[in-house]
């Protein structure tokens, strides 16, 4: 299989919620919430896709940068069944460089890959602080 990787601004909301529930980031956010997906993907900066041959969104990474300093990398969900071939380190990679490799690329990690990201060289940070959303 081949993989098609191109910056996609203008995703639709609804191929987003697909791949965000194939994936396993669908468990922390707000896909039941068209409205908030939606004004997620259109105030994003870089929105980064990978499709396969048939034109199947099957990954995807979204950020919010600066393109100076720093690079927020919000979203970054690969469908399961395409899991463990390079395609998110791939999409990070994509990302990083559309915002530029100056500035300092960060996310936050879902519990469950936080194994996955030193081993693709990703160190951790010990400092991070939030203010939860008022619902």
């Amino acid at each position: 299989m081949n993989c098609h990787y191109s910056i996609e601004p203008d995703l639709s909301p609804d191929e987003f919620i697909d791949v965000l529930r194939r994936s396993t980031l669908a468990e922390r956010r707000p896909v039941d919430d068209v409205a908030t997906i939606a004004g997620m993907l259109a105030n994003a900066d870089i929105v980064v896709a990978v499709r396969d041959d048939a034109g199947l969104l099957i990954g995807v990474s979204r950020a919010i940068t600066d393109f100076h300093y720093c690079t927020y990398l919000s979203d970054l969900a690969v469908d399961r069944s395409f899991q463990r071939q390079g395609i998110g380190r791939e999409l990070i990679r994509r990302t990083h460089e559309a915002a530029g490799l100056k500035t300092r690329l960060i996310l936050l990690s879902a519990p469950a890959a936080s194994t996955y990201y030193p081993h693709i060289g990703m160190r951790p940070h010990d400092s991070c602080w939030m203010i939860d959303p008022k619902r």
